[in-house]
């Protein structure tokens, strides 16, 4: 790939400011603490803004603080303490004012917080230089990537890459130009300012969105895991690093508290079109069991490929009216066992909830970025009707019925999922089996428990229930 062209950076502006210029702000009660909760608020003066920090403290498991205060001389505006900052006009107390100031002092002051626990994570070494992370959020994916340059301690870092404007499309070619009460065209200037001082190389790419909102969280909540992951020695798709396996390998934490956990599901149904059995065991496949019997073997890979991924135990038994078509048998095996995948991670809560993880099979690649989200969504780029071989048949299995197959797992399992092709198959049937790769390892990683969050869910609301 093309060496990314550096964003030009803004003027931050805690520094080089003329000796007789005085700053309209200033941020206090700064803090960033690993694993752990901060004793003070975030408040920035700007709502918005405020909701999209606090994605550190539920993605990336930082606690953050700051308060932003106007300044009068050297006196700090009352307001600006954030301590009784519970009216909508004192939480967007600085909506007016020049926001661009604003967020690049934040991202300055979280900036050099961060700086502190990055670079002395791992006794001062991290075995991971470099962290990739893809967020789903409904229809919005940004790729964020995250560089810590070797002994760059006292380095200052760039934003290599900004592609997140537009934000959505609407309106078209314009996108929002606010959301909430943040001014779009100064959330870049936090980025540059935050790796700045950080002493991170960043990296913001829109893969795709309609969504303003969307676009601005899936990148916040992108970056904190992608920097959680760099703080830990992980990276997503390496599934062989001592750090990986300490965090999440057979003889974690994480998998003896999985496997205490018990997750099962068993569904049965029957039906004047199929009769269908499947049970799954979230046992990390210690038992090593996985029996598929659909009638339509394109099916039976798919479903076994996923399953050996995501070291489920599964059983599935379907007797269908093929004799009709594929369309019963592939649909309801399909949202059968989305729907025992659902019942067997219960609330999720004290889970990973999120992953990106790359499937390869024959010549076709294909990544898959999953949340746990109990907000179904599903978006592809799949070649799918759009094969070059002009294929009607995924195998035994009807090209329009594979795309059937995914949105009905999807959704029942109440999941949001993006499928990216990376590179197209020889044929459908291998873009499929792929995809069903890819699908599987990002389920375990997502289904993962993170012992950390001691049974709490993953979310900036506290649950994914409602």
């Amino acid at each position: 790939m093309p060496s990314p062209q550096l964003v030009p950076r803004h003027r931050n502006p805690l520094q080089s400011t003329p000796v007789n210029t005085m700053l309209a702000f200033t941020a206090s009660n700064v803090e960033c603490v690993d694993v752990s909760k901060s004793s003070h608020p975030i408040s920035t003066g700007i709502g918005f803004f405020d909701h999209m920090i606090d994605q550190l403290n539920s993605h990336a498991q930082i606690g953050v603080a700051v308060t932003v205060s106007k300044q009068t001389g050297d006196e700090h505006v009352a307001n600006g303490n954030g301590a009784s900052a519970s009216s909508s006009n004192l939480i967007n107390r600085y909506a007016g004012d020049d926001q661009r100031e604003i967020v690049s002092i934040v991202g300055a002051a979280i900036g050099k917080e961060l700086r502190k626990i990055v670079h002395t994570s791992n006794n001062g070494t991290c075995s991971s230089k470099s962290s990739r992370f893809c967020c789903p959020l409904d229809e919005a994916i940004v790729e964020c990537i995250i560089t810590k340059q070797p002994n760059a301690s006292n380095e200052e870092g760039q934003l290599t890459k900004f592609t997140l404007p537009p934000y959505g499309k609407y309106p078209a070619n314009k996108g929002r130009s606010k959301i909430g009460q943040l001014q779009t065209s100064c959330i870049e200037s936090f980025f540059v300012a935050l790796a700045e001082h950080s002493g991170l190389n960043i990296s913001l790419t829109k893969i795709r969105g309609d969504n303003g909102h969307h676009v601005v969280e899936s990148a916040f909540k992108a970056f904190s895991r992608a920097l959680r992951n760099l703080i830990d020695g992980t990276d997503t798709n390496d599934y062989t690093s001592d750090a990986f396996e300490q965090m999440w390998g057979v003889k974690s934490e994480s998998h003896a508290a999985g496997l205490a956990l018990g997750r099962e599901g068993k569904l049965e149904r029957c039906t004047k079109e199929t009769s269908i059995l499947v049970h799954a065991l979230l046992d990390g496949g210690e038992n090593g069991s996985v029996k598929v019997d659909t009638g339509i073997k394109t099916m039976d890979d798919f479903v076994s490929i996923l399953a050996k991924e995501a070291c489920i135990s599964m059983e599935v038994k379907c007797k269908g009216d093929l004799y009709v078509d594929d369309h019963h048998t592939s649909e309801d095996v399909a949202i059968a066992i989305g729907q025992v995948m659902n019942t067997a991670l219960g609330t999720k809560a004290g889970l990973n909830r999120m992953w990106c993880a790359v499937g390869t099979y024959g010549e076709a690649e294909v990544e898959v970025t999953m949340d746990l989200s109990n907000r179904p969504c599903i978006t592809h780029n799949l070649s799918l009707s759009s094969n070059p071989n002009g294929e009607e048949y995924a195998g035994d299995l009807s090209v329009e019925m594979l795309d059937h197959v995914l949105e009905s797992l999807v959704i029942n399992s109440k999941f949001t999922v993006h499928f990216v092709e990376r590179k197209t198959g020889k044929n459908v049937r291998d873009t499929a089996l792929a995809a069903a790769c890819a699908y599987g390892r990002a389920l375990r990683m997502c289904a993962a428990v993170d012992p950390r969050r001691a049974g709490k869910t993953a979310s900036s609301k506290g649950t994914l229930s409602v």
